[in-house]
């Protein structure tokens, strides 16, 4: 699977090529925030098929949290395009920054339900986990 994507604005661009790792959607209160109060809909995707094809992101790592996620923005418009979490071996990919976000299809889980909110919805049939879901 190959995708494209990039910022509101067209300053950062990327492809993503191979096969999702995994499509879920986040209700953590640190999502909430990026998102404007949503859950935030992403896909993990292999970070040896990732690269940057235009322009160069902005970082961000919260000073006072402990393993701290990277989180990439544009600086121009703010728009939040990836993750990457310490430990894993994976972009953590945001699905509205795809040029085509119907190649995401829906989300396998729902992790860090335990910070939902009333009015976030989650599909018929996606497991739901309080936290993230025990490691295989």
């Amino acid at each position: 699977m190959a995708l494209v994507g990039g910022c509101y604005c067209g300053a950062v661009r990327y492809e993503a090529a191979g096969a999702p790792i995994l499509k879920a959607q986040c209700h953590c209160r640190a999502c909430q925030h990026i998102t404007g109060g949503a859950p935030n809909y992403f896909m993990l995707m292999p970070v040896a098929g990732f690269t940057w094809t235009k322009g160069e992101p902005k970082t961000y790592q919260k000073p006072d949290k402990e393993n701290a996620v990277t989180r990439a923005f544009c600086a121009t418009c703010g728009t939040h395009m990836t993750t990457q979490r310490p430990g894993l071996d994976a972009i953590i990919l945001k699905v509205g920054t795809l040029d085509d976000p119907a190649q995401f299809g829906g989300p396998m889980i729902a992790i860090f339900t335990e910070e939902e909110q009333a009015f976030h919805l989650v599909a018929q049939g996606v497991p739901k986990f309080e936290k993230l879901p025990p490691a295989r």
